[in-house]
């Protein structure tokens, strides 16, 4: 089974990295394009995958072909592919915004196509990804596409009206937490720690709560009751927050995202 990707941009590399890391495919099983030959030259040594600056080429060899370009080139890049797109080859999309209708509308409704929305922890093989698919995907297809995408992280069969929120709660996410621990870091600054050494203990002490909520499968209010001892400095620091509107800001954030999303 060859796999090929469209674009070779950071989440394709992830996703490479992972699926070579965990031993699902070979190099020589991958082939890449994109628009500068350094871009290729890299990903060829650092994978050993086979490259090329031809977009039909890989779409010619692929079985599971990975569309990721961003979505503003869609209208440039797949009717250049359409007619080399093989018979039984199954379509997987990271685009944001571009619904499995506006990809059928150009490569056509026979096409086999999964919808996906992966995030940039697969960088580090930490990845959440939310997936849907059209109605010619059967479920074998499904299932080996999941396992390609689960090689970088967590991944979830979601019907494609959740899209949208995938990428508010998990796609755009990582952003937001970037800043809750520059943030975090920045207190711990102002109370004498060196930088370096508040980044490492802001950002393990949210790997450390967010692995603890997974592997409890505890709620998240009953963890945080956990910290908050009575007249403690917890809940000191919660009730600055509950003023500030920590949690309508989140929420208000992660609304602005769908809503982006859904108007893309």
């Amino acid at each position: 089974m060859k796999i090929g990707f469209i674009g070779l941009g950071n989440m394709a590399k992830a996703m490479i990295g992972g699926m070579i890391a965990k031993k699902m495919v070979t190099g020589e099983d991958v082939i890449g394009s994109a628009k500068t030959e350094a871009t290729i030259l890299a990903m060829r040594e650092r994978y050993g995958i086979e490259t090329t600056l031809d977009n039909g080429r890989v779409a010619m060899d692929s079985d599971v072909l990975f569309l990721a370009v961003k979505p503003q080139f869609f209208g440039e890049v797949l009717p250049g592919i359409k007619e080399f797109i093989k018979k039984d080859a199954l379509i997987v999309s990271i685009a944001a915004g571009k619904s499995i209708a506006d990809i059928e509308a150009i490569l056509g409704k026979d096409k086999k196509i999964v919808r996906c929305m992966p995030n940039t922890p697969a960088l580090v093989g930490e990845g959440c990804t939310g997936a849907c698919r059209n109605d010619n995907v059967t479920d074998g297809e499904m299932a080996k596409c999941m396992e390609l995408i689960q090689s970088f992280g967590i991944a979830q069969e979601v019907p494609e009206r959740l899209i949208d929120a995938v990428s508010g709660v998990s796609g755009c996410s990582p952003a937001y937490v970037f800043m809750f621990l520059e943030a975090l870091a920045d207190g711990a600054v102002e109370a004498g720690m060196p930088r370096k050494q508040a980044y490492t203990f802001a950002a393990q002490a949210v790997m450390g709560s967010a692995k603890l909520m997974l592997e409890t499968g505890k709620h998240p209010g009953e963890l945080k009751d956990m910290v908050t001892s009575p007249a403690g400095t917890t809940i000191e620091g919660v009730r600055v927050l509950e003023e500030k509107g920590f949690r309508g800001a989140v929420i208000a954030a992660v609304k602005a995202s769908v809503e982006k999303n859904k108007n893309m």
